[in-house]
């Protein structure tokens, strides 16, 4: 495993993070593991150096928070894990049951923890810039969370450029604790956050984590998983003939290789340098391990020109652009396979 420390902080995290949306309860999601089938990944991946675990209150509406720490609580060490959650989405009927208001926040880190069975957490993020609540009673509210020791950091997920700006000029003006970390959807079919996003982070010291590197699967060719058959965000954010192209260019690189389509698409991820860590949400050991060999796999030029021939720009996917797509348009094709070099 491979291990870089997170933005400007000293914190030191796996190049790999365990993405748990998939684990919690069947009830939310009909691809979802419970406890059972959670806990053979995720001792998978602690016993290939994974010490980065990415939850959310909102993933099976607590129930995930709680059936990964019952095994990460069985199994490992909490002080030797770097366990983040967010807080943000709807978790009940209430009026105040989502947002990032300091009422909502005080009582979703106190919910979290609680189902965790830990004291504190080491990242807590927001889910999504709140454009309901001002953004210096969020910050203040998660400065106030830190202090008291119940989360180490702060994080941020999904929002546009100018509203991390904003968050960061706040945390100055106020002396407030700033995020070490945003995490964001980056893949070889979605990489609009290369234009500002990430470039900003880099310049702000932030660190870069990575969710979606296959495209919700879109990536990996195979388009008739439970998840791709039940889950309506897949085709909303990557029904374009664009996307699909892509896909085909990752597959032909793949059958080069020798490997799946989805190692060679984590491999792209992973050859950023601006990259920190990149998610995976495995099904399987088998897909765990696809991340792990793309962690050594050096793509060539003419592997990344084949790969990202057929990307043009989109609509940002986040909360406030939801079913807006630009249609693309494919640059033409040129003479694929006389490698440079590979690794």
């Amino acid at each position: 495993m491979q291990y870089v420390q997170l933005g400007q902080s000293g914190l030191k995290v796996s190049r790999l993070c365990l993405g748990t949306m998939n684990m919690g309860s069947k009830e939310w999601k009909p691809w979802i593991f419970d406890e059972k089938e959670s806990e053979p990944i995720i001792c998978h991946a602690l016993d290939n150096g994974v010490n980065f675990i990415d939850l959310a209150d909102f993933y099976s509406q607590g129930a995930g928070e709680q059936v990964v720490c019952n095994v990460l609580n069985r199994v490992a060490r909490r002080d030797d894990l770097v366990i983040t959650t967010k807080v943000g989405y709807s978790m009940g009927t209430d009026i105040n049951a989502s947002g990032h208001s300091r009422k909502h926040i005080f009582n979703s880190i106190d919910a979290s923890l609680k189902r965790m069975g830990t004291d504190y957490v080491d990242i807590y993020m927001l889910h999504y810039f709140d454009t309901q609540t001002p953004i210096e009673e969020t910050m203040m509210a998660l400065n106030d969370i830190v202090r008291s020791g119940k989360a180490r950091y702060i994080g941020v997920s999904t929002m546009n450029t100018w509203q991390l700006a904003k968050i960061l000029q706040v945390c100055e003006r106020h002396g407030l604790v700033k995020p070490i970390n945003m995490q964001l959807q980056l893949n070889c079919a979605y990489r609009e956050e290369e234009r500002e996003m990430i470039p900003y982070c880099v310049d702000q010291g932030i660190g870069v984590s990575v969710f979606s590197p296959l495209a919700r699967g879109v990536l990996t060719n195979d388009l008739n998983s439970t998840r791709n058959k039940t889950d309506f965000f897949t085709a909303e954010m990557y029904n374009d003939q664009a996307s699909i192209d892509i896909a085909h260019s990752v597959a032909k690189v793949a059958q080069f290789r020798g490997c799946a389509p989805a190692q060679v698409a984590q491999a792209w991820v992973l050859n950023k340098p601006q990259v920190s860590s990149m998610l995976v949400g495995a099904d399987t050991k088998e897909q765990f391990d696809s991340a792990l060999n793309a962690l050594n796999m050096t793509l060539s030029d003419s592997e990344i020109y084949e790969i990202e021939r057929n990307y043009t720009p989109c609509d940002l996917i986040n909360d406030y652009t939801a079913g807006k797509r630009i249609p693309r348009n494919a640059r033409p094709e040129q003479e694929f396979g006389r490698l440079e070099s590979v690794g």
